[in-house]
């Protein structure tokens, strides 16, 4: 039978090289692998053979001292020393090497100390919202199944890591997969390791076509985009039979994983559900969906759960529960206190600081009309020739694909009201083709009709997605592909048409050249009076354009004015890294050499915040309202310190586009003044009850389809409706309960975690009296900057691994405190990669010495005692009739400290009873006896542990 290597295999290695007290590098000699082998081991970034591991249960059961007795074999290296698991305890060790043997495990295991360790750990201080959702909702769950839909902006992403890093020091999840959409993975990779020490591994299609990015090292934390994971050759990869399940996926805006049902009840699916489906373990009848595993943990992030139809909304929730919720109905009658154990939601107004004051600051919007110019030459002039244009070619009538044409006309009005570089751009860009069709046609290499035929299928990236769901496409944005495509799909109906398109586009591209030459955009000179406005001086600015083109505009006539070197950008066609230099470039105060404007695309709308800003401009306003709340999103969210936050709309007041956006947008200003919320932005897209504010636009292209639109908008975007499905989603989700009404006991119970932290003075203790037993000394503060410097020869080698993973000029930059975000001092805490090293090197190089055992004097004793550690594991047997419990589960691991008197009484005592004590020379005549019966009392205590 094939020996299966279990779980918790790194634990068990390392606890074994611990007991045996061997390095890594000594334990690697010993079984005839490398020192990366067990490195990678005890580090869950790759198993050990299960030949290997039938060798380390072999050694678990009887000591490393059976390599001696075996013939040596190209596995197994024989030159085995003292068999240290037989070492009888006599008290002949150093105190100090102990003691520090003790308190290296003690502080591996520090979570038992603080129930919030990860808060302890990690360069963040939860807000109440956040210590409510993860330490008494999600971990409290031994199966989490959990739907997290707080409000945009609560830190979800912060609420996850803190979740992942208590689930991985309580060792209870080693494996943890992060599925976001595509402009979200280089925020999840940052911030978990900026924030919580945890790296992750981004993993894109080129991974699974080169190798199975699931398997081996760098397999263990994953993050990858929801689309290339339901790519059929990434997918494949996650059903190789050697892949191992992973113990916790994560779905980031987990509401696109869309799920509905049809009229005639028929339930489509989407790729991305399916995948979902897979990990949740939901069987599928098609092979390409099967996984012959499923997650034990599954965590759906989304702020927007119920996006106004119900069975979607179900549909999500069936992913939590697959067996209880099969059904719609099963769901209806699921009892409200079954639903609180796998769903929280927290809205804006709940959300509040340890001292009662809201997160979120006051968001003031103001729409900024200005006037087109008038005359021969002007903005008016293009603008009315360029409507003329899209009325008269993109009609029914003189098109062969309406789609298409429907789409186009969206392009041109989007573009017009962008920049008039922008239009002149998309203009060129169909003059292009136009002529190359007229030229195709006219050698007889293609027919219309043919070239209708190979139209591809069109669609709104802009209307269809929002800025997280862009991904690169061949160096541009994705709207800008599909715009290309839009624009290349028209087809006219004759010759004799594309040929008198071809000259009105001619004479289009002139009037924007003249246009543009002419230097003063109105649009530009209202942006260069906010930019001038005293009120405004010295802010950093924030200019959103849906626009590549419009981008490249804005940072030339920025630059133009003076503002060279000054100016970031951020746009589709740039990779996660490269957005994040920018976010750094534009994040560095002016005085510094850092910029004053970051000119951005939606690409920036989602997955970079900014909130050390709080000025932001809408250069053109987006007609799909989510693509607009991810906008203000980025500033308006946990984490701004400015109050108010400001959103400038600049809108062609006078044209009727321009109309029925500032109506719009000046009644959602107006509505949410009234109710004092800004859930008005929120819920706009409901309010309009599925009429979209693109279909609106629209409309306007002619005057009384403007009019009408400006009517509708005031008939339908009502306080009373805002307030309406406000009401409905309080009854659907439900009340958690007022988090202002939590504080004072959240308070009592920050303060009392207050006394149980082991950050930062234990650690700084535990560096300060260790360090100088290897041979080496602390250079500096350990408090404002440290380095570690061998005092003899050799005594930093075996460290020498983990601090290559830092740059040069870090290596020696250490500090037990945490340090301000801009700091380049590593911080030292459990669960930092050199600190767990470096403790667990402690542990090894002295195992010898700790199973020897010292002695120790307690004033307050009144008899001599020993003084056991002991690393205990609950496990829960498997429960075949239970299918979420149908294996063998680790519910935990206790570090249990214990008394023992020489009578045989044990009883538990804490961990760093023996921190207390002062060391004694040898043993004193009144222990003597105690002493000599340790080994009987020693089996005594581990009777003790197994029975309770």
């Amino acid at each position: 039978m094939k020996t299966l290597v279990p779980d918790d295999y790194s634990e068990r290695i390392r606890s074994l090289r611990s007991r045996s007290g061997l390095t890594q590098v000594q334990f690697a000699q010993k079984l005839g692998v490398s020192f990366a082998s067990v490195n990678r081991w005890e580090n869950g970034k790759s198993k050990p053979t299960p030949i290997v591991w039938e060798i380390i249960e072999r050694l678990e059961r009887s000591g490393i001292g059976v390599l001696d007795d075996k013939p040596k074999t190209d596995l197994v290296d024989l030159k085995a020393d003292t068999c240290l698991s037989s070492l009888a305890a006599d008290f002949s060790a150093r105190p100090d090497l102990v003691r520090a043997v003790v308190e290296g495990h003690r502080l591996g295991y520090a979570h038992l100390c603080n129930p919030t360790f990860a808060a302890e750990m990690s360069l963040i201080d939860p807000l109440p919202h956040q210590r409510i959702a993860v330490y008494e909702r999600m971990l409290r769950q031994p199966r989490l199944r959990f739907l997290l839909a707080d409000d945009a902006g609560a830190g979800k992403t912060i609420m996850a890591g803190l979740y992942i890093r208590e689930m991985l020091s309580r060792r209870l999840i080693r494996r943890v997969l992060i599925v976001t959409p595509a402009g979200l993975i280089g925020n999840w990779q940052r911030e978990l390791e900026t924030l919580f020490s945890l790296e992750f591994r981004i993993i894109t299609g080129a991974d699974a076509r080169s190798a199975n990015p699931f398997l081996g090292n760098g397999s263990d934390r994953i993050i990858v985009s929801i689309d290339t994971l339901a790519g059929e050759t990434m997918f494949r990869c996650l059903q190789h039979p050697d892949v191992e399940p992973y113990d916790l996926v994560i779905f980031d805006e987990a509401h696109k994983l869309a799920a509905d049902r049809e009229p005639d009840f028929h339930i489509r699916k989407t790729d991305r559900y399916r995948v979902a489906e897979a990990l949740a373990g939901i069987h599928s009848d098609n092979q390409r969906w099967q996984l012959t595993w499923k997650a034990k943990h599954l965590l759906l992030l989304t702020a927007t759960p119920h996006m106004g139809k119900d069975f979607p909304y179900y549909c999500l929730w069936r992913l939590l529960e697959p067996e209880s919720l099969s059904t719609l109905d099963a769901f209806n009658s699921y009892p409200p206190e079954a639903r609180s154990q796998h769903f929280l939601r927290r809205t804006k107004e709940e959300m509040v600081y340890l001292d009662g004051r809201p997160i979120y600051p006051m968001r003031i919007s103001d729409t900024l009309s200005y006037d087109l110019t008038q005359g021969e030459i002007s903005e008016q002039k293009l603008y009315d020739e360029t409507t003329e244009y899209i009325q008269n070619f993109y009609t029914p009538m003189s098109v062969m694909n309406t789609t298409a044409a429907q789409l186009a006309k969206s392009v041109f009005q989007r573009r017009l009201a962008s920049s008039t570089f922008a239009l002149k751009r998309s203009l060129e860009k169909r003059y292009e083709r136009v002529t190359q069709y007229i030229s195709d046609i006219n050698s007889g290499k293609i027919t219309l009709k043919q070239l209708a035929s190979r139209a591809k299928r069109l669609r709104d990236i802009f209307d269809d997605q929002t800025a997280d769901e862009e991904a690169l496409s061949d160096g541009r944005e994705a709207n800008e592909a599909a715009e290309d495509d839009i624009i290349s799909g028209v087809i006219a109906r004759s010759i004799v048409d594309l040929e008198a398109e071809a000259v009105k586009l001619e004479s289009l591209i002139r009037l924007a050249d003249q246009v543009l030459d002419k230097g003063d955009e109105s649009k530009f000179v209202k942006l260069r009076e906010i930019i001038q406005d005293p009120k405004y001086k010295d802010e950093k600015l924030i200019i959103f354009t849906e626009h590549r083109d419009t981008l490249t505009y804005l940072v030339n006539r920025l630059e133009g004015l003076g503002f060279t070197g000054q100016v970031a950008q951020i746009h589709g066609g740039m990779d996660y890294q490269e957005r994040q230099v920018q976010v750094d470039f534009f994040r560095k105060p002016a005085d510094q050499g850092g910029a004053t404007y970051l000119v951005a695309t939606d690409a920036a709308g989602e997955g970079i915040n900014l909130q050390f800003c709080r000025l932001m401009v809408n250069y053109d306003v987006p007609w799909n309202p989510a693509r607009l709340e991810q906008r203000m999103g980025r500033i308006h969210r946990y984490g701004q310190k400015h109050d108010p936050v400001i959103i400038l709309n600049i809108v062609a007041g006078k044209t009727r586009e321009g109309r029925v956006i500032k109506v719009l947008l000046d009644k959602l200003e107006r509505i949410r003044k009234e109710l004092s919320s800004d859930k008005v932005f929120d819920v706009v897209g409901r309010v309009l009850e599925g009429v979209s504010i693109k279909s609106y636009i629209e409309q306007a292209l002619t005057e009384d389809g403007a009019e009408k639109a400006v009517r509708e908008i005031d008939e339908r975007l009502t306080k009373e409706r805002v307030q309406r499905v406000q009401e409905e989603e309080k009854s659907l989700y439900g009340c958690v309960g007022d988090v202002k009404t939590e504080l004072p006991r959240l308070r009592e119970e920050i303060e009392r975690e207050t006394y149980r932290r082991l950050m930062p003075g234990y650690v700084r203790r535990f560096l300060e009296t260790s360090i100088p037993l290897i041979g080496a000394k602390i250079d500096g503060d350990p408090g404002d900057g440290f380095s570690i410097k061998a005092a003899q020869p050799g005594a930093l080698d075996p460290l020498l691994p983990e601090l290559d993973r830092y740059p040069n000029g870090e290596r020696t930059k250490f500090t037990v405190n945490k340090p301000e975000s801009n700091s380049n001092l590593v911080f030292l805490h459990v669960g930092e990669p050199f600190f767990d090293a470096y403790r667990e090197y402690i542990c090894a190089k002295f195992a010898q010495d700790a199973l020897r055992g010292a002695v120790f004097i307690d004033p307050t004793a009144g008899e001599p005692y020993l003084f056991h550690l002991a690393l205990v594991t609950v496990v829960r047997k498997a429960d075949p009739g239970q299918k979420a419990f149908s294996g063998t589960q680790t519910l935990e691991y206790r570090l249990v400290g214990l008394k023992q008197t020489e009578n045989g009484d044990v009883r538990e005592c804490p961990v760093e009873q023996l921190l207390l004590l002062k060391g004694a020379d040898g043993i004193t005549p009144s222990s003597a006896r105690l002493a000599a019966g340790s080994a009987h009392l020693i089996e005594a205590a581990k009777a003790y542990l197994f029975e309770s």
